[in-house]
């Protein structure tokens, strides 16, 4: 089941897919099933990799956000403006 109100990697979903792949996986060691252990790598696979896309693109946003309280902070600053030096803090 898919998101719909989010955009970009989820680290939720990435979890779950994470997890359910192992599960998949551990399944089909124990019935002797390639084609489980297989699908449930790949599974476990694209979880993690959903979640370390997810992890980037969240630091990114917080990158971003302090860039941008920094220049609110610094330019009310040098107008003498302590709310908004304040509110980029």
């Amino acid at each position: 089941m898919t998101d719909n109100t989010q955009t970009g990697p989820n680290q939720t979903t990435g979890q779950y897919h994470s997890l359910k792949g192992t599960v998949v996986e551990t399944v089909g060691n124990l019935i002797g099933s390639e084609e489980w252990q297989r699908s449930g790598k790949e599974e476990h696979a694209a979880g993690e990799t959903e979640m370390k896309a997810a992890q980037a693109k969240d630091y990114a946003e917080g990158a971003a956000d302090r860039v941008s309280g920094k220049i609110d902070s610094v330019t009310g600053a040098i107008k003498g403006d302590n709310t908004q030096q304040l509110s980029g803090e």
